[in-house]
């Protein structure tokens, strides 16, 4: 358990699993389901172990309007993919030492306090430009559209081929020393997955036990899915179809690199029923796993991997071997393969990712964190507030404010201007209004 944090929730939430799931069909359909679920995770964890890092997808940039179906179901099963070159590299490298340049010359925010590598910083003149970047935008685009309707009919002011710019940070880690800020974890939403009803409707199949129906990229309900319901610092309020970063140096396993859980579709499955599921008390096998030793039970308010912190509102899900121990996290969390500067890396808004403790290598890991958003209704309102804080030179709106602009990067050296964002990064930043916003 952190220090500071409790899975004990408020009394509310064992009512909220009675509402979801309390009757005697829902009981025998979840429960088959859950065994097929923990089925199908054993064989899918022998994959990862056996494979590697190639189990995440690759692809050139050159590729993306031309790929096999096959090659787009993997990527969408795994919910990860590694985009080669999609910036040059020198322009990457370029970018790289203007960031350098930037935390040398001027008084910057960033973790771990004794030794920077972390930044919060949003407006440098590297970041604008890696986010107004044609070919970024392009991949975006090419991500948002993996997402669609069940009727293919996308609702009333969605525009999946206009992305939006969504601020972000940058790190630059050192090689030796130890990570411990980001074990595995889901962004995008806490306790809000099971709270908010269309939140929750997202995984509607899977609470009916029909978890393999339930499809991550049905944008319908995530379009008014309340993902901040307690507005806490650093929670994305935003819809992004893919979290991703932008690689600024060459960077392999072992080095710090990200880690996924290769399946979207069964993280979710059992991410959603875990909370409703808890060990027998008189195992029947020797093995903690086997679904015999689970059973279906609702008496707790517990959601594994949910916490109430100090300061209010909840953190997670954090997976764990403890919490959700059927995903074999420590063996399953697979590393990216190596990438080089001007290589793009995105996983699904719902994967399970980390970030490995340990840098073994010799040289820097260097990224711009840029996800990738569609033009939703939402997401253009939070795109105003956004520009308004870049105008200003003060953090965007998800991430913790500033007094005033003196405490922000307004007087920094070698911040971002709009005559930075270029072609598109114009209308993606807010300084054009989108065709049918």
């Amino acid at each position: 358990m952190m220090e500071g944090f409790s899975s004990v929730l408020p009394e509310r939430f064992l009512d909220l699993k009675k509402e979801l799931v309390n009757n005697g069909e829902a009981q025998e359909r979840l429960t088959q389901a859950w065994n097929e679920i923990l089925a199908n995770l054993e064989t899918m964890t022998k994959e990862a172990i056996e494979t590697g890092p190639e189990i995440i997808p690759q692809i050139d940039f050159s590729e993306i309007d031309s790929l096999s179906s096959e090659k787009l179901a993997d990527i969408k099963r795994r919910g990860g993919v590694v985009i080669r070159n999609v910036v040059d590299d020198a322009e990457a490298l370029r970018w790289t030492d203007s960031l350098r340049e930037y935390v040398k010359v001027n008084p910057v925010d960033g973790l771990p306090l004794d030794n920077k590598q972390f930044f919060m910083l949003y407006w440098t003149q590297s970041q604008v430009r890696a986010r107004s970047h044609p070919n970024v935008l392009k991949v975006s685009t090419w991500l948002n559209t993996l997402y669609g309707a069940p009727d293919g009919n996308i609702p009333e002011g969605v525009h999946l081929d206009q992305p939006l710019s969504y601020a972000d940070r940058f790190r630059i880690r050192h090689a030796g020393g130890r990570w411990n800020d980001h074990k595995p974890h889901i962004d995008g939403g806490s306790i809000e997955r099971w709270e908010d009803d269309e939140f929750r409707n997202c995984f509607a199949e899977i609470l009916q036990g029909d978890w393999r129906k339930h499809n991550p990229y049905n944008i319908t309900n995530r379009l008014n899915a309340k993902s901040s319901l307690y507005g806490r610092p650093n929670q994305s309020s935003v819809f992004r179809t893919f979290q991703g970063w932008l690689a600024l140096s060459e960077t392999g396993p072992g080095e710090g690199t990200l880690k996924l859980f290769p399946d979207v579709l069964l993280s979710n499955a059992y991410l959603i029923l875990r909370p409703f599921f808890r060990p027998v008390e008189q195992p029947v096998s020797s093995d903690p796993l086997d679904p015999q030793n689970w059973k279906f039970d609702i008496s707790t308010t517990e959601f594994p991997g949910i916490y109430t912190g100090e300061g209010g509102g909840f953190y997670g899900p954090r997976l764990s071997s403890a919490t959700h121990p059927h995903m074999r996290i420590d063996e399953v969390m697979t590393s990216i393969p190596k990438v080089w500067p001007g290589d793009m890396v995105f996983w699904h808004c719902d994967v399970v990712h980390s970030v490995e403790p340990e840098h073994v290598g010799k040289n820097d890991s260097a990224a711009i964190y840029i996800p990738a958003v569609p033009s939703t209704p939402a997401n253009r309102e939070y795109l105003e507030r956004q520009r308004q804080a870049f105008l200003r030179g003060v953090p965007p709106p998800d991430f913790p404010q500033v007094k005033d602009e003196s405490e922000g990067e307004k007087p920094h050296q070698g911040n971002g201007v709009v005559s930075d964002i270029s072609g598109d990064g114009r209308r993606a930043m807010g300084f054009e209004v989108s065709v049918g916003a």
